[in-house]
């Protein structure tokens, strides 16, 4: 009986210790550099509000301006200061990645564990996935974008929709694994109700790959709301994006070149930082690479 009582309360996966981070950071300064990266970005889009001018306020007198102390990335050819819009276009990156983040990880982690955890429902859910998958992300977005018309919520879900399938099945590989392990067999075999199992044993094996695909997702939806703006099918054209910042003014890239380098600066360094952070997470919870260490 003790044995079975140790093999039920088994822990699911050890977690890095708080102590072995500054260890985890020095050998991986990558991890500071993406992390200081995304942080610095995150905290100007948040308050941007407080120190950044109108991105909305236009002068027909003042367009094309060169960078000044007063507008940092001058103006575009409607009079707007870019330096303003850009920081608001961050704003909306982070939001729609974020907002995906959310709805696509808790979406794929039910679907997941359901697939994973029960084998009736395994083959129909998973058909279904990969036929999401068979969809290229950029046109799926687009289509549902052009049927639902824009706006930001009809973008966060034409986004989040192809981002699904593969996060149900990184969590569905995960259930697979960890239900096979002595301690999840013990705690069936002791009468343990489903419910629980999933919620002590399963659910808290998930969350590490979980945390990694996140920030994958939320680089990938940031480059695809980019995009879909760019391409006119993403938020309405006044509305400040990184995407249809570069869009709107890669004609003047010859006479203002900070109208299209700032966005598109702005959005290769948010991107980069959420990939370093992300390999830095894979790093940090990938019991083979502690074992190479």
């Amino acid at each position: 009986m003790t044995l079975l009582s140790v093999s039920i309360d088994a822990p699911p996966q050890a977690w890095p210790r708080v102590s072995d981070l500054p260890r985890f950071a020095k050998r991986h300064p990558s991890v500071l550099v993406g992390g200081g990266m995304l942080a610095l970005v995150t905290i100007m889009a948040i308050f941007a509000p407080v120190y950044a001018g109108n991105p909305m306020n236009m002068d027909p007198f003042g367009t094309l301006k060169p960078p000044s102390s007063g507008m940092w990335f001058g103006t575009d050819g409607l009079g707007r200061d870019v330096f303003a819009r850009t920081v608001f276009g961050a704003r909306l990156s982070l939001m729609v990645g974020a907002m995906v983040v959310a709805c696509a990880s808790l979406s794929g982690l039910l679907i997941g564990v359901l697939a994973g955890y029960s084998r009736s429902f395994d083959s129909i859910i998973m058909r279904v996935m990969d036929g999401l998958m068979s969809i290229p992300t950029i046109l799926l977005a687009m289509a549902l974008v052009s049927l639902a018309g824009s706006g930001l919520g009809i973008l966060v879900v034409a986004i989040t929709i192809p981002q699904i399938p593969s996060t149900a099945r990184l969590v569905r590989s995960v259930v697979l694994s960890v239900r096979e392990l002595p301690y999840v067999e013990a705690a069936v075999c002791g009468g343990a109700h489903v419910p629980k199992v999933l919620w002590r044993h399963i659910l808290p094996n998930t969350i590490p790959a979980l945390m990694v695909q996140s920030a994958n997702i939320c680089a990938d939806a940031i480059l695809i709301e980019a995009g879909l703006s760019f391409l006119g099918a993403g938020v309405s054209p006044e509305i400040p994006s990184l995407g249809n910042m570069i869009s709107g003014s890669r004609l003047y890239l010859g006479i203002a070149p900070m109208t299209v380098f700032a966005p598109g600066i702005w959005l290769a360094v948010t991107v980069l930082g959420v990939n370093l952070l992300g390999d830095g997470l894979r790093d940090l919870f990938d019991p083979r690479l502690k074992r190479r260490r």
